[in-house]
């Protein structure tokens, strides 16, 4: 099965994983069209099928079915069906920025701070829990940008902007939008119970073994490699933050992490000695994202 998964692939076989995506989406949602359904379900597919997309332009998965496969496997796990709207808007602003990140043109990477900082804002609107990947920005212009405080003031002059049109429109509606959500690290909803993420702990404990392999070898990886791996790093840890503070037993949260770790995971696959193990660690992940699914407390039941 590794072996089959591990093939060549191109972006004419994204389609097929996109109308899988799709159907599933329509069946977990129980055909339920009300608007505030159709609306989140619409932006969380099209945040969700643009993943499908980012590992072409990310370029570190070789192009193989195998980082596919293990994105949709999560998407399968941890899509609940009803989805909350800041969860979705989220999963599409995180594709957004991802795109703008990866993108090939270094003039389009380095000239649209505002419009990055627009994106940041309303991510913050509908679910402030993601304030963090404004640090994540942040940080991408220090290490990659050669014109810092103009970058950082086209990134909060974008925010800005933003939120006093936000404000001033829930101003004119009478909408009292000031309530404590919207202040960073303020939170009632850190994880303290770990029971339901216990068939979880070996795609964690996976996550762990291929990080520490990446640096064990980091001098025989390009320097594009690094820099890809460590931009990768970089944005599932602002995302893990999020997890941290604010997931509580909001166990869609988890969506936010599946693209960085299925490239992860997909590598640390790959390069594996033997093709026994490759097969294990595949089989591995399945079995835990199925019982994570169908039986969360099945640790509880042995």
């Amino acid at each position: 099965m590794f072996r089959l998964l591990s093939k060549k692939t191109n972006l004419f076989s994204v389609p097929t994983y996109i109308g899988a995506l799709l159907l599933f989406i329509l069946i977990s949602n129980d055909l339920e069209f009300t608007f505030s359904n159709i609306f989140s379900t619409s932006i969380a597919f099209v945040g969700l099928a643009m993943g499908y997309v980012l590992f072409n332009k990310i370029s570190l998965n070789r192009k193989t079915h195998l980082p596919l496969i293990l994105y949709s496997i999560f998407i399968f796990s941890f899509y609940d069906g009803n989805l909350d709207v800041g969860i979705s808007m989220a999963l599409f602003t995180n594709s957004i920025l991802l795109f703008f990140f990866t993108n090939e043109d270094d003039r389009i990477r380095k000239d649209s701070f505002l419009l990055i900082g627009n994106i940041l804002a309303v991510s913050y609107i509908f679910l402030p829990t993601t304030w963090t990947l404004f640090i994540f920005v942040i940080i991408h212009i220090i290490t990659k940008s050669d014109k810092i405080f103009k970058n950082i003031f086209q990134l909060i002059l974008g925010c800005f902007m933003v939120i006093l049109g936000y404000a001033c429109l829930m101003y004119l509606l009478e909408i009292d939008i000031l309530t404590e959500d919207y202040i960073p690290l303020i939170s009632n909803e850190i994880i303290t119970d770990f029971s339901s993420f216990y068939n979880l702990i070996p795609i964690l404990v996976m996550c762990i073994l291929a990080v520490g392999d990446h640096f064990m070898n980091l001098n025989k990886k390009s320097p594009t490699s690094k820099f890809k791996y460590a931009f990768l790093l970089s944005f599932l840890l602002v995302q893990i933050l999020i997890l941290v503070f604010y997931m509580g037993s909001h166990r869609e949260y988890l969506l936010l992490v599946i693209f960085p770790i299925s490239i992860i995971l997909s590598r640390f696959l790959r390069f594996l000695k033997y093709p026994w193990l490759q097969e294990l660690g595949l089989w591995i992940i399945i079995i835990s994202c199925l019982l994570d699914k169908f039986n969360p407390n099945f640790i509880n039941l042995i």
